[in-house]
């Protein structure tokens, strides 16, 4: 079993990479888990950031991987033991028949899901005034890894061949919002109905609430297992500050939409991202997260990485310490709630390798 201590140091100091070509390829810049690289300790995945400030003044050094994908890692020199680099993804060799690569559709994220940004442009970003100071959504598609919007039919092609041919086990729809009162909600319900005709796999979807509540109804009708809506941050004069955009979308309609959803979706089917690390205490998030563990929704609490580029790029990642104060306390409150990652059908929540917390749940079901 990982040690989720030491998850919660390589997740906020990062690590430095002796041969940084080594192993499956990391991410730069979109959604998700920006400027990581997939390494797995023990028995479970993670992301480790490698592009940040952070990571390049880390004490963790990775030697280059041997014939296996297997690296010494030392910390200040000395030896901590071995990880392991998951293997570059079969799919990725392919492209669609008017020559667009499957990366640039679709991506591995830790060793088993496959995850995409359906529309990867977003009103919030476009405005300097309504950014989220944290997000690079559009740096993957300035720099040409990607495409601004992914159609149904390319979605459905990648996810078949990830299956088939790298043993893809569950899949994350997100998207930037796009204008209109569903938020996202009918481009994910037309990707995933898509998705879901072409192959049997479990997909999480994830949106801002829309204003109507109808529409996770037909998120679900059209075959999603799983929603995320993410509040980020959640005090309110932060939210005001950091994504002052996203922030005019209340708590008070998050906390009513994840209502009617867990109502659709089922009790730890519906989940929330929160970045610690931004300035909300530890007492905060933890309030928050029993209010909506209470509702059946999964707090998926995950340390804040400041991305190159971003607003946010130097602003400094949260203590390993700060993070266990909320994880270890989290993981019992999400037990004692009847949650726990390893039931959720799919999405960010049931990956687990961008923070600890299912570490801990694991150590406190042992």
């Amino acid at each position: 079993m990982s040690d989720p201590a030491l998850i919660n140091e390589l997740q906020t100091r990062g690590m430095r990479l002796v041969d940084p070509s080594a192993g499956m390829e990391s991410r730069r810049g979109g959604a998700g888990p920006s400027d990581h690289k997939a390494v797995t300790l023990g028995d479970m995945t993670v992301m480790v950031p490698v592009h940040t400030a952070p990571a390049f003044d880390s004490p963790y050094l990775v030697q280059a991987p041997d014939a296996e994908g297997m690296a010494e890692v030392t910390k200040n020199g000395a030896p901590m033991g071995k990880l392991r680099f998951p293997t570059r993804p079969k799919f990725y060799d392919l492209s669609t028949a008017d020559g667009i690569p499957y990366s640039h559709i679709a991506t591995l994220h830790s060793r088993d899901v496959l995850a995409t940004t359906v529309l990867q442009t977003c009103i919030r970003y476009e405005s300097r005034k309504k950014t989220c100071q944290f997000c690079s959504i559009g740096q993957s598609l300035a720099a040409g890894r990607t495409i601004a919007h992914k159609t149904p039919a390319q979605l459905a092609e990648v996810a078949k061949a990830a299956v088939e041919l790298d043993g893809v086990k569950h899949m994350v729809l997100t998207t930037g919002t796009p204008k209109g009162p569903d938020r996202g909600a009918a481009v994910l319900a037309e990707s995933v109905r898509a998705i879901k005709a072409a192959v049997d796999l479990p997909v999480q979807v994830q949106c801002e609430p829309p204003e109507d509540d109808l529409w996770h109804q037909r998120m679900k009708d059209a075959g999603a297992d799983a929603l995320g809506m993410h509040l980020e941050v959640v005090t309110p004069e932060l939210r005001a500050r950091i994504m002052p955009g996203k922030a005019q979308v209340s708590l008070e309609k998050y906390f009513a939409s994840f209502e009617a959803a867990v109502k659709v979706f089922g009790r730890g089917q519906v989940s929330t991202y929160i970045l610690a690390g931004l300035g909300d205490s530890a007492e905060a998030i933890l309030e928050t997260s029993q209010r909506l563990v209470k509702l059946g929704v999964y707090p998926f609490v995950v340390p804040f990485v400041p991305v190159s580029g971003t607003p946010l790029e130097s602003h400094p990642s949260p203590s390993a310490e700060f993070m266990g104060s909320i994880l270890k306390p989290l993981s019992q409150m999400i037990l004692r709630g009847g949650l726990r990652a390893s039931d959720i059908k799919a999405g960010c929540g049931k990956c687990g390798a961008c923070s600890a917390l299912s570490s801990y749940e694991k150590l406190g079901v042992a």
